[in-house]
C-alpha cells in the first residue's frame, strides 16, 4: 500500500510538508519531506491516522528529504508514538534526525517517583512530657534573658544613655491611655453591674441589701478593676505590641537597628513598657470608679438604695489600703502585659503566619501570667493581712 498526502501553500509553494506512507506486509514506513515547521503547511495527525492500518506491527521513519523541523514536528511524532503504544506497535526511530531522537527519549521518560515518606509515629506519653518540659525550660530561660535586657535598658535610661524617640513614648502613652478608655469603661461598668446583681440575689435573703456597696467596692478596688483592665489591655495592646514588633522582625527592621548600633530593647521595648506601666494604674482607678457606679445602678434600680446610702457605705468599707492593693496589682499587670507582648514580638519568626502566632501567644502568655500573679499576690496580702 502506498499513500501520499501533500498540501500546497500558495504563498510559499515550495515550503510545504509532505508525508508518504509505504507498507510492506506488517511493516510500515513514514517518509517525511519538505518543511515541518511553523509557517509551513503539513497534514495533522487526524489526517495521518486513517493511513495507518490496524494490521501493522512496526512503524519506521525516513527523513532523507526532510528540510527542517521544529516543535510542531515533534507533536506529530508524539501522537504517532502514543498511537503505537496503545496498539502494541513497535516504533523504530533510527530513521529520524538525532536531535529528534533525543527529544523523543526525553518526552517518553517516566517522571521520577517521589520517595515514600516513612510513616510518622505519634510520640509516646513520656516523649510528649519530655518535649513539653524542655520547651518550658527554654521558655523560662528566654523570659529571664529578656528580663535582664529590660533591666539593663532601664539602667541606661536612668543614666541618660538609652536611645529612643520621645515622640514614640508619647504616642504609646496616648495608645495605652485615652484610646483604651472606651472599651475599659464599658467592661468596667458591666463588671460592676454583674457583681452587684449576683450579690443582691444573695444579700436579699438576709435583708442585708445595703452591703452590696461593700461587695462591689472591695471587689472592684482590690481585684476586678485592675484585673479586668489588664485582661482588656492584654487583648488590645499586648497583641498590638507583638504584631508591631513581629512585623518589624519580618521586614528585618530590627536587624537594621542592630546594624546601626541601636539597641532594639531601648528603641522599641522601653517606650512601650514605660507607657503601659504609667497608664495601667490610671486605667485601674478609672475602672474602679465606673465599676462602683455600675453597682450603684443595680442597687438603685432593684433595691431602692439611695445614692447617699450607697456612697456612705462605700466610703466606710473601702479604705486607702484597698486602693493601694489594686494599684500595686495594676502596675504588676501592666508590666506583664507589655512584657509578654514585646517578648513574643521579638521572638517572632520571618513569615506572616509567625506574626499571627506571636500576637496570639502574647495574649495567652499575658492572661496566664496575670491570673497566676494575682493568685500569688492575693495569698501574700492575706498572710500579711493587708
Amino acid at each position: 500500500m502506498q499513500a501520499t498526502y501533500s498540501l500546497e501553500n500558495t504563498a510559499a509553494p515550495n515550503e510545504n510538508g509532505t508525508i508518504e506512507v509505504k507498507s510492506t506486509g506488517a511493516d510500515l514506513c513514514l517518509h517525511f519531506a519538505g518543511r515541518w515547521a511553523i509557517g509551513s503547511l503539513f497534514p495533522p495527525f487526524l489526517e495521518i491516522r486513517p493511513l495507518l492500518p490496524d494490521t501493522i506491527k512496526s512503524i519506521s521513519f525516513n527523513t532523507t528529504h526532510l528540510q527542517t523541523w521544529d516543535s510542531r514536528f515533534l507533536i506529530i511524532l508524539n501522537d504517532i508514538s502514543e498511537y503505537a503504544v496503545k496498539n502494541d506497535i513497535t516504533l523504530i526511530v533510527e530513521g529520524l534526525p538525532s536531535g529528534v531522537q533525543r527529544l523523543m527519549v526525553l518526552s517518553s521518560a517516566s517522571p521520577e517517583k517521589a520517595p515514600v515518606k516513612p510513616e510518622e509515629k505519634s510520640p509516646s506519653f513520656l516523649e510528649t512530657v519530655g518535649n513539653k518540659t524542655a520547651h518550658l525550660i527554654e521558655d523560662c530561660s528566654e523570659i529571664l534573658s529578656f528580663t535582664g535586657k529590660i533591666s539593663l535598658s532601664y539602667f541606661r535610661l536612668f543614666s541618660g544613655k538609652a536611645q529612643f524617640l520621645r515622640s514614640d513614648f508619647l504616642y504609646f502613652l496616648e495608645e495605652c491611655g485615652p484610646s483604651a478608655l472606651p472599651i475599659v469603661s464599658l467592661i468596667s461598668v458591666l463588671v460592676g453591674v454583674i457583681l452587684a446583681f449576683v450579690g443582691a440575689v444573695q444579700l436579699q435573703l438576709f435583708g442585708a441589701e445595703i452591703y452590696i456597696a461593700n461587695l462591689v467596692g472591695l471587689g472592684m478596688t482590690r481585684e476586678m478593676g485592675a484585673m479586668m483592665a489588664a485582661i482588656i489591655m492584654a487583648g488590645r495592646t499586648g497583641a498590638a505590641f507583638a504584631a508591631q514588633l513581629g512585623t518589624m522582625q519580618v521586614n528585618e527592621e530590627i536587624d537594621a537597628l542592630q546594624t546601626m548600633g541601636i539597641d532594639p530593647v531601648d528603641f522599641l521595648v522601653l517606650p512601650r513598657l514605660s507607657a503601659l506601666l504609667i497608664m495601667m494604674p490610671l486605667l485601674a482607678l478609672w475602672a474602679d470608679l465606673l465599676g462602683i457606679g455600675g453597682g450603684f445602678l443595680i442597687a438603685a434600680l432593684t433595691l431602692d438604695i439611695s445614692i447617699v446610702e450607697y456612697y456612705n457605705q462605700t466610703i466606710n468599707a473601702v479604705v486607702l489600703r484597698h486602693f493601694g492593693v489594686g494599684l500595686f496589682k495594676a502596675i504588676i499587670f501592666g508590666y506583664l502585659v507589655a512584657f509578654s507582648g514585646c517578648l513574643r514580638g521579638m521572638q517572632c519568626g520571618r513569615s506572616a503566619s509567625a506574626v499571627g502566632t506571636a500576637a496570639t501567644s502574647a495574649v495567652v502568655t499575658a492572661i496566664v501570667m496575670i491570673v497566676v500573679s494575682d493568685a500569688v499576690m492575693t495569698v501574700i496580702f492575706k498572710i500579711l493581712k493587708i
